[in-house]
């Protein structure tokens, strides 16, 4: 190369970012603007992916917390159509399986409901079931106490009652020291206790618990369980299941109906996977929205600016330089939109994680996943109106000056 020649024109990536910069600075509503849209679309996906996260692992955590090794065992249908029962002694043989680490049971008494004085109309029952329990039941379901005490063996055998969580809530009782009764078949019962939400065993939220013993002497119970709750070793769960309807009712297996319950958290996760998908989708049209806003500004940008394109293209600036110029500009108003719209989503996932109680959760791939959407979508939008201001000739640019 001779010394008389001039070096070629060079546009190193600082000058890229400090050029496109420039250019937003002199419009900044706009660029603001075109922001936003990015940002929406950017909070939405980050927003739905950590709320989802977040759900998932509130799940888990209490699937670890409560166990899934709990199987129940309720009476089916008989052959001809009526109800089956569960023989008295069910509870005893359960026990007897080797893995099993835990058994008790609930009997409903039948037509009997609980008031809060005996002048309220027998219809008024706040689908409230009255079910006699087994001392140990609280601890095979890993149910715990929010006021008061649990039954035990002396006060099984006095007319005294736990109310589950939703049970209290409808009956408007939050004291327990002794003081309140409710009304219970002709006879007043005295409330020691009331449980916290049992996610494992739902159907005892709305139930009025009393003592085994208790049921049989005033309320006539006969004995039957309805529902047994029985634990036993996690890697044994699948065989003792299989063994269950056998063990309970020898006679009758077909009439005796074992479900876990945990797998109804998993399936809600499940569900709350398939809304996901669906509010993802929404999140990526707002995306896409937002890139057009872009890529109409830059267009608009291209066609302000004519004149210093075609200056810049005098000075010795090329296709390719005026090319990655608006290019930078495009990804960079991108960018700016989606950091601003992975800080709301990620604000937006820990307010509502907060408000339920529930582990804030926001996977690294999520973040990365926002920095190349905006990247991408920045490209793209940017790709026609920085082609078209390269073609772009010095003499034509400067002619409408």
């Amino acid at each position: 190369m001779n010394a008389s020649t001039p070096a070629p024109s060079r546009l190193l990536p600082r000058d890229t970012l400090r050029v496109a910069f420039s250019g937003l600075r002199t419009r900044p509503l706009r660029a603001v603007l075109s922001a936003l849209g990015i940002a929406v679309g950017i909070a939405a996906m980050v927003a739905v992916l950590g709320i989802s996260a977040s759900s998932r692992e509130q799940v888990n955590e209490q699937l670890r917390q409560l166990g899934t090794n709990l199987l129940t065992v309720t009476p089916g249908q008989q052959l001809l159509g009526g109800d089956a029962k569960l023989p008295e002694d069910s509870v005893d043989m359960v026990a007897r399986i080797g893995p099993v680490r835990a058994v008790s049971a609930i009997g409903t008494v039948a037509d009997a409901s609980v008031y809060r004085n005996q002048h309220i109309p027998e219809q008024q029952t706040n689908g409230l079931a009255v079910n006699a329990a087994r001392t140990d039941l609280l601890d095979t379901v890993s149910g715990t106490v929010a006021s008061g005490r649990w039954l035990d063996d002396a006060l099984a055998a006095y007319p005294t009652v736990v109310l589950g969580a939703d049970a209290a809530e409808r009956l408007g009782i939050s004291q327990t020291d002794g003081s309140v009764q409710v009304w219970l078949g002709s006879e007043w019962f005295t409330v020691i206790g009331i449980l916290d939400p049992i996610p494992l065993a739902p159907e005892l939220n709305s139930s009025v618990l009393i003592g085994w013993r208790v049921a049989e002497d005033l309320l006539g119970l006969d004995g039957s369980p309805t529902t047994i709750y029985e634990r036993s070793i996690e890697s044994a769960v699948k065989d003792v299941r299989a063994v269950l309807p056998a063990t309970v009712n020898p006679d009758a297996p077909e009439e005796v109906v074992v479900s876990r319950p945990s797998d109804a958290l998993a399936a809600q996760a499940a569900a709350n996977e398939t809304l996901t998908a669906l509010l993802l989708a929404l999140g990526g049209v707002a995306l896409l929205v937002g890139g057009i806003g872009v890529a109409n500004t830059m267009v608009i940008a291209v066609l302000e600016r004519r004149s210093a394109i075609g200056l810049r293209r005098a000075l010795g600036a090329t296709r390719a330089h005026i090319r990655r110029q608006f290019l930078g500009e495009s990804v960079l108003l991108a960018g700016l939109g989606g950091i601003g719209g992975a800080v709301l989503g990620g604000i937006a996932t820990a307010a509502f994680a907060s408000s339920r109680d529930w582990p804030v959760a926001l996977p690294l791939w999520v973040l990365g996943g926002a920095a190349a959407a905006t990247i991408f979508v920045g490209a793209i939008a940017g790709a026609y109106p920085a082609t078209r201001a390269a073609r772009m000739s010095p003499t034509a640019a400067l002619s409408t000056v």
